[in-house]
């Protein structure tokens, strides 16, 4: 490395202990849990979707059944549908007392953080030094709102988001480890569905099925405990289906909230425009892959490394934007957006890259959105535009990354086009 290079790094680093330090805060701090502290806001996610259904699991309840769950247990959101066997990968996490858990799950949070880090170091790699490409962005992420959002709610979202860069990283050097990254990233479904379908048409259909396959083999004991503990398959159905209408009641998770931290299509149309689209979410959910599918597959066959960093870059930002998701889902993003940035940097003065700029700026939205630009939001615009920004951001650099790789295969098709007349 050059001294620059280890300046960097060593201010990178310093940087990053800072950040987690004050990330690492809250857990350390958070409150025991009681029905007077339902709103506490610390570890939130920690205790609703992790440890009180695991320990609503453990004394042979359903904690897919929000009624139980709101009986048992100080929780005040219903657990989602998570892969079961979340219940059992998280289970140390749960098997201390409430503080003890929350530090270590913090704790892991944060290395997986910086595991998200050095799979952006790999993608950087012949660009800059790996020590400093795995330095700089974890002091980034520690640093941004979206990363110490996870470690400050307690969210999953670290591990699911290398999961799902892991595979698209691998896929074709290594497809039996990205297979086994697909699964991590199937713990919440609505990352693992379309990331398998997208990782289908772009030829790596070995690592969708077996990825897909693992992840249902691990949920497999537990669901039938699940299913026994519920007295069978008609009553653990029910609970599913009271679960989902919950869910869609909520102020933080139905599609026509005006609060709610969503960043998918149809979330984001409705707070922007107040029109609810009737079948929307399924509407959006067809129509980003399918389109993403479609232009994933035309970037690939191209054989340019840069164009595989924008297919890349595209899958993430489809994911997050074809079902509901919240601002801290762009993580699955992270490596591919780096490379896409230093793509965008040294094609910039070439015609037509400039609207990769606009892509990676857009992206970046929800990590600079730190809590002072959300205070000064608010009081110039209304508590509306703030919980709007993050998603409408992300869904234009959706668009806008779509119409880019349309035009960037058509010109790619145009240049080729006179040798192929030629031979």
């Amino acid at each position: 490395m050059t001294v620059r290079h280890r300046v960097l790094a060593l201010l990178a680093l310093a940087v990053g202990v800072f950040g987690a330090w004050r990330a690492l805060r809250p857990a350390q701090e958070v409150p025991l849990p009681t029905t007077a502290n339902e709103a506490e806001e610390r570890m939130q996610d920690f205790r609703d979707a992790l440890y009180f259904p695991i320990r609503e699991f453990l004394d042979g309840g359903n904690p897919y059944h929000p009624a139980a769950m709101f009986a048992q247990w100080p929780v005040r959101q219903d657990f989602n549908l998570y892969q079961p066997y979340h219940l059992a990968l998280h289970l140390p996490f749960a098997l201390p007392g409430y503080r003890v858990g929350a530090v270590a799950f913090a704790v892991v949070s944060l290395l997986l953080l910086v595991a998200l880090a050095y799979l952006t170091a790999v993608r950087l790699r012949p660009y800059v030094p790996m020590v400093v490409g795995t330095a700089v962005p974890a002091a980034l992420l520690v640093s941004s709102q979206v990363g110490k959002a996870q470690l400050y709610v307690g969210q999953v979202n670290p591990l699911v988001a290398v999961g799902a860069a892991g595979s698209l990283l691998v896929r074709e050097s290594h497809p039996r480890w990205a297979s086994a990254a697909l699964a991590f990233a199937w713990l919440k479904p609505q990352f693992g569905l379309p990331l398998t379908i997208l990782l289908c048409c772009r030829g790596s259909r070995k690592v969708a099925g077996y990825g897909t396959l693992a992840a249902a083999v691990a949920s497999l004991p537990v669901l039938v405990l699940l299913v026994v503990n519920a007295g069978g398959v008609g009553p653990f159905a029910e609970t599913i289906v009271a679960n989902l209408v919950h869910a869609r009641g909520t102020s933080y998770g139905a599609v026509d909230s005006v609060t709610a931290q969503r960043i998918d299509l149809p979330a984001v149309l409705f707070r922007a425009t107040g029109f609810l689209l009737p079948g929307g979410e399924l509407l959006a959910l067809v129509g980003v892959l399918a389109v993403s599918a479609v232009l994933v597959g035309r970037l690939d066959r191209l054989g340019d490394p840069d164009a595989g960093a924008v297919a890349d870059l595209l899958v993430g930002l489809a994911v997050v934007v074809c079902v509901v998701h919240q601002p801290g889902d762009i993580l699955i993003a992270v490596p591919a957006l780096a490379l896409t940035a230093v793509v965008w940097w040294r094609r910039r003065r070439e015609p037509g890259w400039g609207l990769l700029g606009v892509v990676v700026v857009a992206s970046i939205v929800p990590f600079a959105h730190l809590h002072v630009f959300d205070v000064a939001l608010i009081s110039l615009f209304g508590e509306r535009a703030a919980v709007t920004v993050d998603g409408l951001a992300v869904v234009c650099a959706w668009l806008a990354l779509a119409v880019f790789g349309l035009r960037l295969h058509r010109r790619a098709r145009e240049k080729a086009a006179p040798h192929e007349v030629a031979a």
